[in-house]
């Protein structure tokens, strides 16, 4: 795949000296899904303002599909589509002329085709010539979904597009993320439903206080940092550890039902048989046992804590 987004050391300072980028690098690949990760004020809404050309960088270069944002800001603009946190409409507008509008704006030929398929893609036909103040907070989040896909924009940002919607929204909008995809369109999305980047996501990217941890292959991240628990469900209560049980990998559930066992499932001996036979040993009942792997949120947590110290 080739790059489609590149991001070089951008920064975003402001007048009061706050940082909010520091020294941004990102490549990101032509039909890719990358989720942005990161606490509120890490940076990710700054980040899509200035490459949407919202907002100025204070220094560093971005580039999409090989045009400068600062100096071809045309071309790269009509490449990317935007779904922004706040729904701010003209509430008199009617459903279809806004969105035709928004496929004016870039200078893209009528086609009214394509206009009626997004809108009835996202539940909006029978919406159609309602005025904007007519509709449902979820309708008008469809809105703003509709407008940044009417001008077929090879880029998308999907800045917190679920946040607040209902279930059959969420489920539209990634249907339509997955159809986009296989159209070889670039997704970026930020989230604060973790199981949703868990989902849909390629790659994953981690921000926090205006840097960039990590990105990485979903996949490969949460082999690599993800661990694996051992639930040993006991017939009686504990009330500690015993002496010979007693290990940095081993802990007391809460209510002392159980014993948590953590373990690498890529290391070459996990440990487990010795753990069971020293249970047996102690003369420990066992009730069940039920293993957990570790998900993406987990992760996160972890990778925002370690920044944080």
């Amino acid at each position: 795949m080739s790059t489609i987004l590149e991001i070089r050391n951008l920064k975003k300072s402001y007048d009061d000296g706050f940082e909010a980028l520091k020294g941004v690098n990102l490549s990101i690949e032509q039909g890719e899904i990358i989720a942005l990760l990161g606490p509120n004020g890490a940076g990710k809404t700054t980040l899509i303002s200035v490459v949407c050309g919202i907002a100025t960088p204070t220094s560093g270069t971005v580039t999409v599909g090989g045009h400068d944002i600062g100096t071809d800001f045309r071309a790269t603009r009509s490449m990317i589509g935007l779904v922004p946190q706040e729904v701010a409409l003209e509430p008199f507008e009617r459903v279809i002329s806004t969105v035709r509008f928004s496929r004016g704006l870039f200078g893209k030929r009528s086609d009214e085709a394509l206009i009626e398929n997004i809108l009835k893609r996202l539940s909006l036909w029978d919406k159609r010539n309602n005025q904007i103040k007519e509709l449902s907070g979820g309708m008008k989040r469809r809105v703003l979904i509709a407008k940044a896909l009417a001008h077929e924009p090879r880029v998308l940002f999907l800045d917190e597009p679920t946040a607040g919607v209902d279930v059959e929204l969420r489920k539209d909008m990634w249907d339509i993320v997955a159809d986009l995809k296989a159209d070889g369109v670039t997704i970026i999305l930020t989230t604060h439903y973790i199981e949703e980047a868990e989902a849909i996501a390629d790659r994953i990217g981690v921000i926090a206080k205006g840097e960039i941890l990590l990105v990485e292959d979903k996949d490969a991240l949460m082999q690599r940092m993800g661990k694996k628990e051992l639930e040993v469900q006991l017939s009686a209560p504990l009330d500690a550890l015993p002496a010979s049980l007693k290990s940095d990998a081993l802990r007391l559930g809460p209510d002392g039902s159980c014993l948590i066992y953590t373990y690498d499932t890529r290391a070459e001996r996990t440990g487990i048989t010795n753990l069971l036979s020293d249970v047996a040993a102690e003369g420990l009942v066992l009730r069940d046992v039920v293993t957990r792997q570790s998900s993406l949120e987990d992760i996160f947590v972890t990778l925002v804590k370690e920044d944080a110290a």
